[in-house]
C-alpha cells in the first residue's frame, strides 16, 4: 500500500485529521517507496548507486515523524532498513568509533559506515539537528562512505539543510556536507500553519499540584497523548558534555524536576534544552527553600531559558506557583518565577502564539 493509501486510511479512520501541508509531502514519500522498492542495479565492480533520499524538513508538530513512520510501513520488510533518533544514532556512532579505534584501525569511520550499510539499505533518522562540533566533524565523512555503499537517507528535521549547525564552531567544515546533502536528497518542507500538537494542549491544563496520582495520571495522559508512546531518551551535546533527557519525541520532552535541577546545569545546558523542546514536561517539583537553595536557583535559570524561547511548560509540582517558595533565602527573588510560572499557564502561550498564522 502507498504512504498516500495508508495516509486516507487514517484519516478515514479518524486517526489524523487531514492537513494540505502534509499531503503535499506524500508524492515524494511515494517516490522514494517506488525507488527503493526496485531491486537495485548491481555491478561486479562496484557498489550500486543509493536512491535518492529525502530530507523532510518543516517546524515541529507538522507531523513528519508521523509521515516517516508511514513511509516505512508502506516498505514493510521489502526494504532492510534502521530507523533511530539522530541524537540517539550519533550516540551509536561515536560508541562504534571509539570501539574501532581500539582495534588500531587508521580509519575509524569505515568500518563504523560499513558496519550500517551491511544491515540497512535505508537509514532514517528522525530529528536531525547538529549542535555539537564533535558530530559535525564526522558527518560528512560517514556518510559520504554510507552514500558509497549504496546507503539512502531519509531524515526529517525542524531546519533547511543550510541552517543545520548554524552558527557553529568551525562552520566552514561543515558546509561540504551540506552540499552532499542536497546532491544526495530532495529537500522537502512540510509547509503547515497547524502545530497539531499544540491543539492537542488548547484549553488543557498545564500545572498540577499537588504531586499525587491524580497529578501523575494527568501528566501521563497528556504524554501519551503528545508522543503515541513513541518517545525515547536522547542526549544534548553541549560544548563537548552530555545532558541526559530521559524521554524526547518529535519536540516533546519530559524530565523530572531532579533530572534537571538536581545536577550541575547551567545555563548554557537550559538554553540547549529550550532550543531543542517545542514542549517540556516536568514531573515532581517538590517546594523549594534554603535546604534546597541550588536546585531551586537551577530552577530558576531553567524556567528563565524556557520563557525567552516560549517553551510551553506542562508541571507537576507539591504547590501553585506562588506558594513554592514562600521563606528563606531566595523566596523574594522567586516572585518573578512564579510570575512566569502563571503567565506559561495561558492557553495561547507557546511559540506557536506569536507565528504568523497563529491568529
Amino acid at each position: 500500500m502507498t504512504v498516500a493509501a495508508l495516509y486516507d486510511a487514517r484519516a478515514r479512520e479518524g486517526r489524523l485529521a487531514p492537513d494540505p501541508g502534509q499531503r503535499a509531502t506524500l508524492p515524494a514519500l511515494d517516490r522514494l517507496r517506488t525507488d527503493l522498492l526496485q531491486p537495485p542495479r548491481r555491478s561486479l565492480f562496484r557498489k550500486p548507486r543509493p536512491v535518492r533520499g529525502l530530507y523532510l524538513w518543516g517546524d515541529v508538530g507538522r507531523g513528519k515523524s508521523m509521515l516517516m513512520d508511514l513511509a516505512l510501513q508502506s516498505m514493510g520488510e521489502a526494504v532492510p532498513t534502521r530507523r533511530q533518533h539522530f541524537h540517539a544514532f550519533m550516540q551509536w556512532v561515536q560508541a562504534a568509533l571509539a570501539r574501532a579505534r581500539q582495534t588500531g584501525t587508521d580509519d575509524a569511520i569505515l568500518p563504523v559506515a560499513d558496519e550500517i550499510a551491511a544491515t540497512a539499505r535505508l537509514l532514517a533518522l528522525d530529528e536531525m539537528q547538529v549542535t555539537d562540533i564533535a558530530d559535525a566533524m564526522i558527518l560528512g565523512r560517514l556518510f559520504q562512505r554510507l552514500w558509497s555503499q549504496g546507503v539512502t537517507l531519509l531524515t526529517t528535521s525542524n531546519r533547511p539543510p543550510f541552517d543545520l549547525y548554524k552558527d557553529g564552531l568551525n562552520r566552514a567544515l561543515f558546509l561540504p556536507f551540506i552540499a552532499m546533502i542536497e546532491a544526495e536528497c530532495d529537500v522537502v518542507e512540510l509547509a503547515s500553519p497547524t502545530d497539531h500538537r499544540q491543539g492537542r494542549l488548547q484549553g488543557a491544563p498545564r500545572y498540577f499540584c499537588p504531586v499525587d496520582a491524580a497529578s501523575r495520571a494527568a501528566m501521563a495522559a497528556i504524554w501519551a497523548d503528545l508522543t503515541g508512546g513513541q518517545a525515547q531518551p536522547t542526549t544534548l551535546r553541549v560544548y563537548g558534555r552530555d545532558v541526559e533527557i530521559p524521554a524526547f519525541h518529535d519536540g516533546c520532552a519530559r524530565a523530572t524536576f531532579y533530572d534537571l535541577c538536581g545536577r550541575p546545569l547551567g545555563p548554557a545546558d537550559y538554553l540547549a534544552l529550550a532550543a531543542a523542546a517545542r514542549v517540556l514536561l516536568i514531573d515532581e517539583i517538590p517546594r523549594l527553600g534554603s535546604e534546597n537553595f541550588n536546585q531551586a536557583r537551577r530552577f530558576v535559570t531553567l524556567i528563565d531559558a524556557l520563557y525567552e524561547a516560549r517553551v510551553t511548560l506542562i508541571a507537576a509540582a507539591a504547590a501553585p506557583p506562588d506558594r513554592l517558595y514562600v521563606e528563606g533565602e531566595g523566596s523574594f527573588e522567586f516572585a518573578r518565577t512564579a510570575s512566569r510560572l502563571m503567565e506559561m499557564q495561558a492557553a495561547d502561550w507557546g511559540r506557536l502564539a506569536d507565528a504568523p498564522d497563529a491568529q
